[in-house]
């Protein structure tokens, strides 16, 4: 069965996002882009929020085919092409989006029918609001988090209304030059 992993930089204290969604806290060098680029090279899909959607939609299409681009925009225009799109969303419809498949209802069930699936692991880019959703519902299956060495104090947090203990089983960890580390969990299931 294909796991639903929640991709995340996060702050100290555990948020996403400043209070207006800001990002520009999160720290990303070559050393992140690489070895990230190399693990999502792993997933055959990427689910998003809309909102988080349109924002990569507005860029990943042909960011690496622009002048300046770099070698990871190269590289992750040719994944966000390529790749399987889902993205949740109440108000968005479906006007021959190429490789997405939008969930408006029924999220727990689709998300289930998605997981049972032949494929590889379904990534969850960001998307605080698709996240708080997953997790309330108990499909998250693992959380891929790069924690930024700040303390925002404010903001959009990751954890929110959680009803019910969940068991991690701690993968990998690795601390990257910046500050940043990384932290692989799964969900214990047991």
């Amino acid at each position: 069965m294909r796991k639903l992993i929640s991709f995340m930089h996060i702050s100290l204290d555990g948020f996403v996002a400043g209070p207006n969604g800001e990002m520009g806290w999160i720290k990303i060098d070559e050393e992140i882009f690489d070895y990230v680029g190399k693990r999502i090279s792993e997933s055959d899909t990427a689910l998003y929020g809309r909102t988080t959607y349109q924002l990569m939609e507005n860029y990943w299409p042909s960011a690496g085919n622009r002048p300046a681009a770099t070698t990871h925009d190269i590289e992750h225009s040719k994944w966000y092409n390529g790749v399987h799109k889902i993205v949740l969303s109440k108000t968005m419809k479906d006007p021959g989006l190429t490789n997405t498949k939008i969930i408006s209802e029924s999220l727990s069930d689709r998300i289930n029918i998605i997981k049972q699936q032949a494929g590889k692991d379904i990534l969850v880019f960001g998307s605080p609001t698709a996240t708080h959703s997953l997790i309330q519902l108990n499909l998250i299956d693992g959380y891929w988090l790069f924690v930024n060495p700040i303390i925002l104090g404010q903001g959009i947090p990751l954890f929110v209304d959680i009803k019910n203990k969940t068991k991690l089983k701690l993968l990998t960890t690795r601390q990257f030059t910046c500050g940043v580390t990384e932290l692989n969990y799964i969900v214990d299931r047991q």
